[in-house]
C-alpha cells in the first residue's frame, strides 16, 4: 500500500492506494485539513508580504485574474501614466495587461516573468 497527501481545491486528503491492478482507492478527508493548508501557504506568502515593506509604495497594483506573468513592462523607480502597462499577465491563453491605475512613479515589482499569480495578488507597488 501506498500513502499520498493530495490537495484539491485548498483541501488536504489523506489518500491509501493498494498496489496491484485490484485494489481501489479509499480517499479519508483528513480532520486536519485546515492546519496542514495554512503551513503550505504560509511560508509562501510571508515573503511576498515582507517584500513589499522594503520599498513599499502606498498604491498597490493587484492581479485581476490568476494567470502566470509574461513580461514584465515597468522597472521600479520608472515614472508612469495612468493606463500604462506594467506588467502583462497571461491567462486563458490570452496577454491581459496590468496597467497604471494612476500617475505615479513604481516603488516595487513583486514579481518576474513565468510567475504564477493569484486573483488579488499584489504585483507592483507605487508612489
Amino acid at each position: 500500500m501506498k500513502n499520498y497527501t493530495i490537495t484539491v481545491n485548498g483541501n488536504v486528503y489523506d489518500v491509501t492506494v493498494e498496489e496491484g491492478g485490484a485494489g481501489a482507492a479509499a480517499p479519508a478527508a483528513a480532520p486536519k485539513a485546515a492546519p496542514k493548508a495554512a503551513p503550505k501557504a504560509a511560508p509562501a506568502a510571508a515573503p511576498k508580504a515582507a517584500a513589499p515593506a522594503a520599498g513599499a509604495g502606498a498604491v498597490k497594483v493587484t492581479a485581476s485574474v490568476p494567470g502566470k506573468v509574461f513580461k514584465v513592462n515597468a522597472a521600479a523607480g520608472q515614472a508612469v501614466k495612468s493606463g500604462d502597462p506594467i506588467v502583462t499577465l497571461e491567462a486563458m491563453k490570452m496577454e491581459i495587461p496590468v496597467v497604471a491605475p494612476q500617475d505615479g512613479t513604481i516603488a516595487s515589482i513583486e514579481v518576474a516573468a513565468g510567475d504564477a499569480v493569484e486573483n488579488g495578488q499584489v504585483l507592483a507597488t507605487m508612489n
